[in-house]
């Protein structure tokens, strides 16, 4: 399946119709976008905590690193810094089965103060890293590259690489730098080409947005950066205005592809008019693309996950005076079983007690309700919305909706339209079939038709939101699979 939405017209076995993105869903009727925030804060502790006095990790763990399933694991490569008088972090590997409990494995490859017994991966030397984004790709041909690393050290003055078979022993590429100077918190593949998302390049709104480089064999790189999201340049600067006032993106963003659509959280840098950055805030924004180049925020200045008293206990250093609330995103979203996780750290990594994980209900970062609009009110319409076209390729597709608020006075009723948006026959609104309850992955059917199928035109998915209720509904994501 092919969705005409902007991005590079990949053919997909899966494509994910959410609310937040207004690429996939263009048409809109009577109906608001809604954001969740994590469930979390308050004290949110650590899942990975820091080590054992005297641990190469016991000093603090930040968490510009990765996070990926390999086979049924979770895998975390996280930075640790041990007693050292200057700044030197090395990294690190945590394993879980569930994303919640972590376990550090002892994988006796590097030596530090005298002992093996650590989980620390071999780099080849002890280099001081201050960031990693991590792919796999476990059918490459060359085994010894089914894993790469992009990483950010004080050994060069630009971006490195390395490979491993295993995730566990680096190899650094004989080409070290093979970038300028970029400094990256997240990376996606598309069509066939790597991104990685930072700050870095020269551009004329300053350092502090959302820029990304491309590569398409890991080995060279672009030396020009794409702009993809700045904040609050169209605002008037203040008197005292400097490189840490005003609203910036911090470090680019973490980085979920799902296929149609790439979602970013990206460090939401409200700075102090004082040009002060002991006075700064910076909660974690959302932001998408369709090229991972592009990125715009659904609701500019959301914060999907609130530094305000997140770890507040336990982030404090003495030696700091550093208390302020900041948090900073790690390459790391996971669906599991009926959550969603995401994983991140503290800011300024001397303050990072740890890595923590927020937490959604499955895909549920935002929804569509019905409301009145108060001079539309005459409408008699149903509130609906209509995705972008999709090219079914000749395939068998599965139809299923994310949604609460059914009940016997709200609904929907689901129509594939032609690129004329008019209804197909056979899957007309009057003839679908709705689940009368909600939940994560309600099928939809029509009266002949179990599946989508037999569609030789590009197709347009509508729902509508019906019954005397319908602003009880809540709408958080459609899918549409091969069947």
């Amino acid at each position: 399946m092919i969705i005409k939405n902007g991005a590079p017209p990949i053919s997909l076995n899966s494509i994910v119709l959410f609310p937040f993105d207004d690429h996939s869903i263009p048409f809109q009727d009577g109906l608001k976008l809604n954001l969740q925030g994590s469930r979390g804060g308050h004290g949110n502790s650590p899942v990975i905590s820091l080590g054992e006095a005297g641990e190469h990790d016991s000093q603090w763990i930040a968490f510009y690193g990765t996070v990926l399933r390999i086979g049924e694991e979770f895998w975390m490569w996280y930075l640790g810094q041990g007693p050292c008088l200057k700044w030197h972090q090395r990294v690190c590997l945590a394993k879980s089965k569930n994303g919640r409990d972590w376990e550090k494995p002892d994988l006796g490859l590097v030596r530090y103060q005298d002992s093996k017994h650590n989980n620390l991966v071999d780099m080849g030397e002890d280099l001081h890293v201050q960031a990693c984004v991590i792919f796999h790709e476990p059918e490459a041909q060359d085994k010894n590259k089914r894993f790469k690393m992009a990483f950010e050290t004080s050994k060069y003055s630009g971006l490195a690489v390395a490979y491993s078979p295993d995730g566990l022993i680096w190899t650094e590429s004989s080409n070290n730098p093979v970038g300028g100077w970029f400094e990256m918190s997240g990376g996606a593949i598309v069509d066939g080409c790597y991104y990685l998302a930072g700050q870095g390049g020269r551009h004329g709104m300053g350092v502090r947005q959302l820029v990304t480089m491309a590569s398409r064999d890991f080995e060279y790189w672009s030396e020009a950066t794409c702009s993809g999201l700045r904040r609050g340049q169209h605002q008037p600067q203040s008197a005292g205005h400097g490189k840490n006032d005003g609203q910036q993106v911090h470090l680019g963003a973490a980085l979920w592809n799902r296929g149609n659509v790439i979602i970013g959280f990206f460090g939401k840098w409200d700075g102090h008019p004082s040009n002060d950055r002991r006075m700064l805030t910076m909660d974690l924004g959302v932001a998408v693309s369709q090229d991972a180049l592009h990125y715009r925020e659904p609701i500019p200045n959301f914060p999907i996950v609130a530094a305000a008293e997140d770890g507040w206990s336990s982030k404090h250093r003495d030696a700091l005076n550093l208390n302020f609330p900041a948090l900073i995103q790690g390459q790391g979203f996971e669906n599991i079983g009926d959550e969603t996780l995401f994983w991140y750290g503290a800011w300024p990594e001397e303050a990072g007690d740890g890595v923590r994980v927020a937490s959604w209900p499955r895909d549920r970062l935002g929804y569509f309700s019905p409301f009145d609009s108060g001079a539309w009110s005459y409408s008699k319409r149903a509130s609906h919305f209509v995705s972008a076209p999709i090219d079914l390729e000749g395939k068998s597709a599965v139809l299923s909706v994310n949604i609460e608020g059914i009940t016997e006075h709200s609904s929907i009723t689901v129509e594939l339209q032609d690129q004329s948006f008019r209804a197909i026959r056979g899957y007309e609104a009057n003839v679908s079939k709705a689940s009368k309850k909600g939940g994560f992955a309600q099928r939809i059917t029509w009266n002949r038709h179990a599946v989508i199928e037999d569609i030789g035109t590009p197709v347009l998915v509508r729902i509508n939101f019906v019954g005397l209720r319908p602003e009880d509904i809540r709408l958080y994501a459609v899918y549409l699979d091969t069947a």
